[in-house]
């Protein structure tokens, strides 16, 4: 198996795993964290609310499953929900989350409805680097990618901010450090640019872990 996919019931599962079946990886998605332990590399995918999100992952030991893959210093991909549940705590019911980076998730503020800007934040929209990734190899600059999400990750640090979005304000599109990287947008669902992220995170050999 090449990649194992966390089935939390949030949402984005099976356009992953399609994704995946189109670049011919070898995956499986499971609930089970001894089915996820022994996977070379692992996705956190996600749609939907932080607090039912951390409450299911609880539910089943998914919770300590992640950490102790991303504490292996095997590679970690979030996506969307799975890219804010990383972070400390969410203002989202104000939940408390994985703490695998330090920050907080914000709710975009209710000024974007004011300027003419919808909340949920849902459609295309450019995204640009903030240095070099191996995640971002093969992607120009400004490439648009699709987003459906009313939250965003605020990094305590910010140099865990590898790629940015407008949307009224900039905020990151996407983080990491050592062997843990989280997106906002939905590659599974962003045409070629997104399926060349998902094969980078197939090749990805991380350096450094977190």
């Amino acid at each position: 198996m090449q990649v194992a996919v966390v089935d939390y019931g949030a949402g984005n599962l099976r356009s992953v795993e399609i994704a995946l079946r189109h670049l011919g990886a070898d995956f499986a998605s499971s609930k089970r964290p001894e089915d996820l332990a022994p996977a070379p590399r692992l996705i956190v995918p996600g749609v939907g609310e932080a607090r039912a999100a951390m409450e299911a992952l609880e539910a089943g030991g998914l919770d300590r499953a992640i950490r102790k893959f991303v504490a292996s210093g095997r590679p970690v991909l979030g996506i969307c929900l799975g890219a804010q549940i990383i972070f400390q705590r969410s203002e989202e019911r104000d939940t408390p989350c994985l703490g695998l980076l330090p920050g907080t998730v914000r709710r975009f503020p209710a000024g974007l409805k004011a300027a003419g800007l919808k909340v949920p934040h849902m459609g295309w929209n450019r995204v640009f680097h903030r240095g070099d990734h191996p995640l971002l190899a093969g992607i120009p600059e400004g490439s648009f990618f699709y987003f459906v999400h009313a939250y965003y990750s605020e990094p305590a640090d910010p140099a865990l901010i590898l790629a940015t979005c407008d949307y009224g304000l900039r905020f990151a599109a996407g983080v990491a450090r050592g062997n843990l990287a989280a997106f906002q947008f939905h590659p599974e669902k962003s045409g070629p640019s997104g399926l060349r992220l998902l094969a980078n995170f197939l090749a990805w050999e991380p350096r450094e872990r977190l």
